[in-house]
Protein backbone atom coordinates (compact mmCIF):
# COMPACT_ATOMS: atom_id res chain seq x y z
CA UNK A 1 0.00 0.00 0.00
CA UNK A 2 0.91 3.67 0.11
CA UNK A 3 1.77 4.90 3.60
CA UNK A 4 2.02 8.66 4.18
CA UNK A 5 3.31 9.72 7.60
CA UNK A 6 3.38 13.29 8.94
CA UNK A 7 4.14 14.74 5.51
CA UNK A 8 4.89 18.47 5.40
CA UNK A 9 6.39 20.90 2.92
CA UNK A 10 7.46 24.50 3.46
CA UNK A 11 8.62 26.96 0.85
CA UNK A 12 10.40 29.59 2.91
CA UNK A 13 7.86 30.81 5.46
CA UNK A 14 4.90 29.37 3.53
CA UNK A 15 3.58 25.96 4.63
CA UNK A 16 2.09 24.34 1.52
CA UNK A 17 1.38 20.96 3.18
CA UNK A 18 0.91 20.47 6.91
CA UNK A 19 1.37 17.12 8.68
CA UNK A 20 -0.58 14.80 6.37
CA UNK A 21 -0.94 11.18 7.49
CA UNK A 22 -2.99 8.56 5.59
CA UNK A 23 -2.77 5.12 3.94
CA UNK A 24 -4.19 3.90 0.62
CA UNK A 25 -4.82 0.20 -0.11
CA UNK A 26 -5.01 -1.74 -3.41
CA UNK A 27 -8.38 -1.42 -5.12
CA UNK A 28 -8.99 2.08 -3.78
CA UNK A 29 -9.51 5.06 -6.05
CA UNK A 30 -8.75 7.99 -3.79
CA UNK A 31 -9.96 11.41 -4.82
CA UNK A 32 -7.65 14.06 -3.42
CA UNK A 33 -9.94 17.05 -3.41
CA UNK A 34 -9.34 20.69 -2.61
CA UNK A 35 -9.52 24.26 -3.91
CA UNK A 36 -6.74 25.72 -6.04
CA UNK A 37 -3.70 26.35 -3.86
CA UNK A 38 -4.75 23.81 -1.21
CA UNK A 39 -1.54 21.76 -1.53
CA UNK A 40 -2.80 18.92 -3.74
CA UNK A 41 -0.11 19.17 -6.43
CA UNK A 42 2.65 19.61 -3.85
CA UNK A 43 1.47 16.44 -2.10
CA UNK A 44 1.37 14.51 -5.38
CA UNK A 45 4.91 15.65 -6.16
CA UNK A 46 6.17 14.46 -2.79
CA UNK A 47 4.41 11.09 -3.11
CA UNK A 48 6.02 10.53 -6.51
CA UNK A 49 9.46 11.73 -5.42
CA UNK A 50 9.43 14.77 -7.69
CA UNK A 51 10.18 17.02 -4.71
CA UNK A 52 11.47 16.16 -1.24
CA UNK A 53 9.31 16.77 1.84
CA UNK A 54 10.43 19.14 4.57
CA UNK A 55 9.48 16.41 7.03
CA UNK A 56 7.62 13.12 7.09
CA UNK A 57 7.82 10.05 4.86
CA UNK A 58 6.21 8.28 1.91
CA UNK A 59 6.36 4.50 1.45
CA UNK A 60 5.24 2.77 -1.76
CA UNK A 61 4.75 -0.96 -1.19
CA UNK A 62 7.43 -0.87 1.49
CA UNK A 63 9.90 1.28 -0.50
CA UNK A 64 10.64 4.70 1.00
CA UNK A 65 10.49 7.34 -1.75
CA UNK A 66 13.59 9.09 -0.35
CA UNK A 67 15.70 6.13 0.81
CA UNK A 68 14.85 3.83 -2.13
CA UNK A 69 13.52 6.06 -4.94
CA UNK A 70 14.12 3.54 -7.75
CA UNK A 71 12.29 0.75 -5.91
CA UNK A 72 9.36 3.05 -5.20
CA UNK A 73 9.18 4.60 -8.67
CA UNK A 74 9.20 1.21 -10.41
CA UNK A 75 5.74 0.74 -8.90
CA UNK A 76 4.49 4.21 -9.80
CA UNK A 77 2.87 5.73 -12.83
CA UNK A 78 2.54 9.51 -12.71
CA UNK A 79 0.56 11.97 -14.81
CA UNK A 80 1.65 15.45 -13.67
CA UNK A 81 -0.63 18.46 -13.91
CA UNK A 82 -0.82 19.62 -17.53
CA UNK A 83 0.53 16.30 -18.90
CA UNK A 84 4.00 17.62 -19.87
CA UNK A 85 5.88 15.82 -22.64
CA UNK A 86 8.58 16.47 -25.24
CA UNK A 87 6.69 18.55 -27.79
CA UNK A 88 8.94 17.77 -30.76
CA UNK A 89 8.47 14.01 -30.30
CA UNK A 90 5.58 12.08 -31.78
CA UNK A 91 3.54 9.81 -29.49
CA UNK A 92 5.26 6.86 -31.20
CA UNK A 93 8.74 8.11 -30.33
CA UNK A 94 7.77 9.36 -26.88
CA UNK A 95 6.15 6.12 -25.74
CA UNK A 96 9.03 4.06 -27.13
CA UNK A 97 11.41 6.31 -25.16
CA UNK A 98 9.37 5.92 -21.94
CA UNK A 99 9.11 2.15 -22.47
CA UNK A 100 12.91 1.94 -22.75
CA UNK A 101 13.36 3.94 -19.55
CA UNK A 102 10.89 1.64 -17.80
CA UNK A 103 12.95 -1.41 -18.84
CA UNK A 104 10.50 -2.85 -21.35
CA UNK A 105 12.13 -4.84 -24.14
CA UNK A 106 11.24 -6.89 -27.21
CA UNK A 107 7.77 -8.41 -27.34
CA UNK A 108 6.74 -6.99 -23.98
CA UNK A 109 7.57 -3.46 -25.12
CA UNK A 110 5.67 -3.94 -28.40
CA UNK A 111 2.66 -5.41 -26.60
CA UNK A 112 2.42 -2.59 -24.04
CA UNK A 113 2.77 0.15 -26.66
CA UNK A 114 0.07 -1.47 -28.79
CA UNK A 115 -2.17 -1.75 -25.73
CA UNK A 116 -1.76 1.96 -24.96
CA UNK A 117 -2.50 2.94 -28.59
CA UNK A 118 -5.70 0.91 -28.48
CA UNK A 119 -6.75 1.81 -24.94
CA UNK A 120 -6.28 5.54 -25.42
CA UNK A 121 -7.19 5.72 -29.13
CA UNK A 122 -3.95 7.32 -30.29
CA UNK A 123 -3.95 5.89 -33.83
CA UNK A 124 -4.94 9.14 -35.55
CA UNK A 125 -2.11 11.17 -33.97
CA UNK A 126 0.52 8.47 -33.68
CA UNK A 127 3.06 10.17 -35.97
CA UNK A 128 2.22 13.83 -35.31
CA UNK A 129 4.42 16.04 -33.07
CA UNK A 130 2.96 16.22 -29.57
CA UNK A 131 3.16 20.02 -29.58
CA UNK A 132 0.61 20.10 -32.43
CA UNK A 133 -1.96 17.95 -30.62
CA UNK A 134 -5.12 19.13 -28.89
CA UNK A 135 -5.23 19.31 -25.10
CA UNK A 136 -7.32 16.12 -25.04
CA UNK A 137 -4.80 14.12 -27.07
CA UNK A 138 -1.89 15.50 -25.04
CA UNK A 139 -3.64 14.25 -21.90
CA UNK A 140 -4.12 10.83 -23.51
CA UNK A 141 -0.43 10.63 -24.38
CA UNK A 142 0.37 11.58 -20.79
CA UNK A 143 -1.89 8.81 -19.50
CA UNK A 144 -0.23 6.34 -21.85
CA UNK A 145 3.25 7.11 -20.48
CA UNK A 146 1.95 6.72 -16.92
CA UNK A 147 0.36 3.35 -17.68
CA UNK A 148 2.82 1.79 -20.12
CA UNK A 149 4.67 -0.31 -17.51
CA UNK A 150 1.39 -1.44 -15.86
CA UNK A 151 2.20 0.14 -12.47
CA UNK A 152 0.73 -0.92 -9.14
CA UNK A 153 0.17 2.72 -8.18
CA UNK A 154 -1.19 5.40 -10.49
CA UNK A 155 -1.02 9.08 -9.50
CA UNK A 156 -3.10 11.42 -11.67
CA UNK A 157 -2.93 15.17 -11.09
CA UNK A 158 -6.01 16.89 -12.57
CA UNK A 159 -6.45 14.17 -15.25
CA UNK A 160 -9.57 15.66 -16.88
CA UNK A 161 -9.01 19.38 -16.35
CA UNK A 162 -9.75 21.22 -19.61
CA UNK A 163 -11.14 18.19 -21.44
CA UNK A 164 -14.50 18.22 -23.19
CA UNK A 165 -17.35 16.07 -21.76
CA UNK A 166 -16.67 13.12 -24.10
CA UNK A 167 -12.96 13.12 -23.28
CA UNK A 168 -13.70 13.32 -19.55
CA UNK A 169 -15.99 10.32 -19.82
CA UNK A 170 -13.32 8.30 -21.66
CA UNK A 171 -10.73 9.02 -18.96
CA UNK A 172 -13.19 8.12 -16.19
CA UNK A 173 -14.11 4.84 -17.89
CA UNK A 174 -10.41 3.99 -18.19
CA UNK A 175 -9.86 4.65 -14.47
CA UNK A 176 -12.82 2.44 -13.56
CA UNK A 177 -11.57 -0.39 -15.80
CA UNK A 178 -8.07 -0.53 -14.33
CA UNK A 179 -8.96 0.21 -10.70
CA UNK A 180 -9.55 -3.31 -9.38
CA UNK A 181 -5.93 -4.30 -8.75
CA UNK A 182 -4.27 -0.89 -8.48
CA UNK A 183 -3.98 2.02 -6.11
CA UNK A 184 -5.15 5.16 -7.91
CA UNK A 185 -4.79 8.68 -6.55
CA UNK A 186 -6.72 11.33 -8.43
CA UNK A 187 -5.98 14.93 -7.48
CA UNK A 188 -8.77 17.24 -8.55
CA UNK A 189 -10.76 20.37 -7.76
CA UNK A 190 -13.68 19.08 -9.88
CA UNK A 191 -16.35 17.78 -7.49
CA UNK A 192 -18.11 15.61 -10.09
CA UNK A 193 -14.85 13.71 -10.61
CA UNK A 194 -15.03 12.31 -7.09
CA UNK A 195 -18.60 11.03 -7.43
CA UNK A 196 -17.84 9.63 -10.90
CA UNK A 197 -14.74 7.50 -10.21
CA UNK A 198 -13.64 7.51 -6.57
CA UNK A 199 -14.33 4.96 -3.85
CA UNK A 200 -12.84 7.28 -1.25
CA UNK A 201 -12.41 11.03 -1.01
CA UNK A 202 -10.12 13.24 1.01
CA UNK A 203 -10.53 17.01 1.23
CA UNK A 204 -7.43 19.09 1.78
CA UNK A 205 -7.55 22.81 2.54
CA UNK A 206 -4.73 25.19 3.40
CA UNK A 207 -2.37 22.21 3.35
CA UNK A 208 -4.32 20.26 5.98
CA UNK A 209 -6.50 17.16 5.77
CA UNK A 210 -10.04 18.19 6.74
CA UNK A 211 -12.14 15.16 5.66
CA UNK A 212 -11.65 11.50 4.71
CA UNK A 213 -14.39 9.03 3.76
CA UNK A 214 -16.43 7.56 0.94
CA UNK A 215 -18.25 10.08 -1.30
CA UNK A 216 -21.51 8.93 0.31
CA UNK A 217 -20.14 9.53 3.81
CA UNK A 218 -19.06 13.02 2.86
CA UNK A 219 -22.40 13.76 1.19
CA UNK A 220 -24.13 12.70 4.41
CA UNK A 221 -22.49 15.72 6.12
CA UNK A 222 -24.34 18.05 3.75
CA UNK A 223 -27.22 20.15 5.10
CA UNK A 224 -29.16 18.83 2.08
CA UNK A 225 -28.68 15.17 3.06
CA UNK A 226 -32.19 13.74 3.27
CA UNK A 227 -33.79 16.95 2.00
CA UNK A 228 -37.12 16.50 0.19
CA UNK A 229 -37.81 18.39 -3.03
CA UNK A 230 -41.43 18.67 -4.16
CA UNK A 231 -43.57 20.54 -6.67
CA UNK A 232 -47.13 21.40 -5.64
CA UNK A 233 -49.98 23.50 -7.05
CA UNK A 234 -49.64 27.07 -5.79
CA UNK A 235 -51.94 27.90 -2.88
CA UNK A 236 -52.14 30.27 0.07
CA UNK A 237 -50.06 29.41 3.16
CA UNK A 238 -48.33 26.44 1.55
CA UNK A 239 -44.85 27.22 2.87
CA UNK A 240 -46.14 27.56 6.44
CA UNK A 241 -47.95 24.21 6.21
CA UNK A 242 -44.79 22.49 5.00
CA UNK A 243 -42.73 24.05 7.79
CA UNK A 244 -45.14 22.56 10.37
CA UNK A 245 -44.46 18.95 9.27
CA UNK A 246 -42.62 17.10 12.09
CA UNK A 247 -38.86 16.90 11.47
CA UNK A 248 -38.73 19.72 8.92
CA UNK A 249 -36.16 22.29 10.00
CA UNK A 250 -36.29 24.72 7.10
CA UNK A 251 -38.33 25.28 3.93
CA UNK A 252 -36.69 26.88 0.90
CA UNK A 253 -38.99 28.20 -1.82
CA UNK A 254 -37.77 28.22 -5.41
CA UNK A 255 -38.13 31.84 -6.53
CA UNK A 256 -37.93 30.83 -10.21
CA UNK A 257 -40.55 28.09 -9.99
CA UNK A 258 -43.67 28.83 -7.84
CA UNK A 259 -44.89 25.84 -5.87
CA UNK A 260 -41.49 24.16 -5.79
CA UNK A 261 -39.87 23.72 -2.38
CA UNK A 262 -36.86 22.08 -0.74
CA UNK A 263 -37.54 20.83 2.78
CA UNK A 264 -34.36 20.67 4.90
CA UNK A 265 -34.61 18.14 7.73
CA UNK A 266 -33.65 18.75 11.32
CA UNK A 267 -30.31 17.11 12.17
CA UNK A 268 -30.60 13.33 12.15
CA UNK A 269 -34.22 13.25 10.96
CA UNK A 270 -35.62 11.40 7.94
CA UNK A 271 -38.65 13.37 6.82
CA UNK A 272 -39.70 11.58 3.63
CA UNK A 273 -42.46 9.46 5.24
CA UNK A 274 -43.82 12.39 7.23
CA UNK A 275 -43.92 14.59 4.13
CA UNK A 276 -45.61 11.85 2.08
CA UNK A 277 -48.21 11.28 4.79
CA UNK A 278 -48.98 14.99 5.02
CA UNK A 279 -49.38 15.26 1.24
CA UNK A 280 -51.71 12.26 1.21
CA UNK A 281 -53.77 13.58 4.11
CA UNK A 282 -54.10 17.02 2.53
CA UNK A 283 -55.09 15.52 -0.83
CA UNK A 284 -52.45 17.51 -2.71
CA UNK A 285 -51.58 16.62 -6.29
CA UNK A 286 -47.79 16.59 -6.65
CA UNK A 287 -45.76 16.96 -9.84
CA UNK A 288 -42.46 16.02 -8.18
CA UNK A 289 -41.32 14.35 -4.97
CA UNK A 290 -37.77 13.16 -4.37
CA UNK A 291 -35.24 12.88 -1.59
CA UNK A 292 -31.67 14.17 -2.01
CA UNK A 293 -28.55 12.22 -0.99
CA UNK A 294 -26.69 15.38 -0.10
CA UNK A 295 -24.39 17.70 -1.95
CA UNK A 296 -20.65 17.31 -1.98
CA UNK A 297 -20.26 20.99 -2.84
CA UNK A 298 -21.98 21.94 0.45
CA UNK A 299 -19.48 19.90 2.44
CA UNK A 300 -16.55 21.10 0.32
CA UNK A 301 -17.40 24.78 0.81
CA UNK A 302 -18.06 24.43 4.53
CA UNK A 303 -14.86 22.52 5.29
CA UNK A 304 -12.52 24.52 3.07
CA UNK A 305 -13.93 27.85 4.27
CA UNK A 306 -13.54 26.78 7.88
CA UNK A 307 -9.94 25.68 7.27
CA UNK A 308 -9.13 29.07 5.76
CA UNK A 309 -10.68 30.89 8.72
CA UNK A 310 -8.66 28.77 11.19
CA UNK A 311 -5.44 30.18 9.70
CA UNK A 312 -6.43 33.78 10.50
Amino acid sequence: MIEISHLSKEFGHFAAVRDLTFNVAPGEVLGFLGPNGAGKTTTMRMITGFIAPSSGSVSIYGHDIQADPIGAKRRLGYLPEGAPAYGDMTPARFLAFVADIRGLRGGQKKQRIEAMVSELELQSVWHRPIETLSKGFKRRVGLAQALIHDPQVLVLDEPTDGLDPNQKQQVRELIRRIAADKIILVSTHILEEVSAVCSRAMIIAAGRLVADGSPAQLQAQSRNHGAVVLQLPVQEGLQQQLAAIPGVGEVEADAAQPGRFRLIPETGKDILLAVSAHISGAGWQIAELRQEEGRLDDVFRALTSRAGEDLH
